[in-house]
């Protein structure tokens, strides 16, 4: 099963859950949820860094559509590499 099958099962199965059922699945993930996702200082850095450049013109941007071509083409590279 691919992961955004399961991602997708496992969404549709804790919106029609018992609440007695929802809280044990929380207890079992609540340390892995309370920690949630830490940047490193690197990370944030370089975030800070892009910010900047787009706010005084220097970083590039892309539309959305800009954006979903160049995925696409970088699929079709990729599968086109096999």
């Amino acid at each position: 099963m691919r992961i955004t099958q399961i991602r997708q099962q496992l969404h549709d199965y804790i919106d029609s859950a018992e609440d007695k059922k929802l809280k044990a699945i929380y207890t079992l993930l609540e340390d892995d949820i309370s920690e949630g996702y830490q940047l490193t200082e690197d990370q944030k850095q370089e975030l800070d860094r892009r910010y900047d450049d787009y706010m005084n013109g220097i970083g590039k941007t892309y539309t959305w559509d800009e954006t979903v071509a160049m995925a696409r083409q970088a699929l079709a590279n990729r599968k086109n590499k096999k």
